[in-house]
């Protein structure tokens, strides 16, 4: 059986394991084809590729694009395309720079809620100088006692509609599409079972993803209940969807699960790695 996960993080984003590592731990880990997936930073792919020159592990491009549907953050996943292209380096370039003015408003935020120095906290456990996350400020949180969990730093912070959450200036969704679609690769739904959305809003998305030349979704997620799981199978074969699963692989703690442990794909899909 060939395992797949095409969905992690490294230091070039919010993980904690360098490219280097986090391809010896797929090795180790039985994984066939990976596709590392910062968050809007391609940086640490050729690390990446390097890394797993002479292995038994397939490494493709990826990427998480943050983008905006109606006012609400959607993640898509970006594979299999030129990362040199310069249609995605400006649209990453530009996102990133969002990240930077969010983060100091985050910080601002944080600070009339009575919590300063919380961008320089944050930095501390920045592994990318390019790129700053709201789970860098949730890491910071819980290093200094004001929660005693990254999830807690969410629910009492850093989501929506709590003290320090900000809206982000994200292109849209079929915006992020076309420039994956222009840098030869293709565009995936990630985790669709985590954005709190009735299911008319799940359909309402669902619809707009695929009209928009959206290619696949997450059916298998870390995020995911079991439950979520078959919900996004069926979701996948009813709009005609490719499917794709990933991990969501953080750290070797904080991840609910490691690289390559999600179960194969069920018969009746088609995996977006096939062509």
């Amino acid at each position: 059986m060939t395992i797949y996960d095409l969905h992690c993080h490294s230091t070039a984003s919010d993980g904690t394991l360098t490219p280097t590592a986090l391809v010896a731990r797929a090795v180790q880990r039985g994984v066939h084809c990976l596709a590392i997936t910062d968050h809007d930073d391609v940086s640490g792919l050729p690390e990446a590729h390097q890394a797993g020159a002479g292995t038994s592990l397939r490494i493709v491009n990826g990427v998480e694009l943050s983008s905006l549907w109606e006012r609400r953050t959607i993640h898509i996943v970006g594979l299999f395309f030129d990362a040199d292209a310069p249609v995605l380096q400006e649209a990453l370039a530009a996102v990133r720079a969002a990240r930077r003015q969010r983060a100091e408003a985050i910080s601002h935020a944080l600070a009339r809620a009575g919590i300063g120095g919380a961008l320089e906290g944050a930095r501390r456990f920045v592994t990318n100088e390019a790129l700053i996350s709201r789970l860098h400020f949730a890491r910071f949180l819980v290093d200094q006692g004001h929660v005693s969990s990254k999830q807690k730093a969410f629910n009492r912070y850093l989501g929506q509609g709590k003290p320090a959450h900000v809206s982000p200036l994200w292109p849209g969704i079929s915006e992020s599409i076309a420039v994956l679609h222009a840098a030869g690769g293709m565009a995936v739904l990630a985790h669709p079972g985590r954005y709190p959305l009735t299911d008319t809003a799940m359909r309402r998305l669902l619809e707009e993803f695929r009209d928009s030349g959206g290619d696949a979704i997450e059916v298998f997620s870390s995020s995911h209940t079991p439950s979520q799981n078959e919900r996004f199978v069926e979701y996948a074969r009813f709009y005609g969807f490719k499917a794709s699963l990933g991990s969501d692989f953080h750290d070797p703690e904080e991840s609910y699960i490691d690289l390559g442990a999600l179960p194969p794909l069920p018969s009746g899909l088609t995996p977006v790695w096939s062509t």
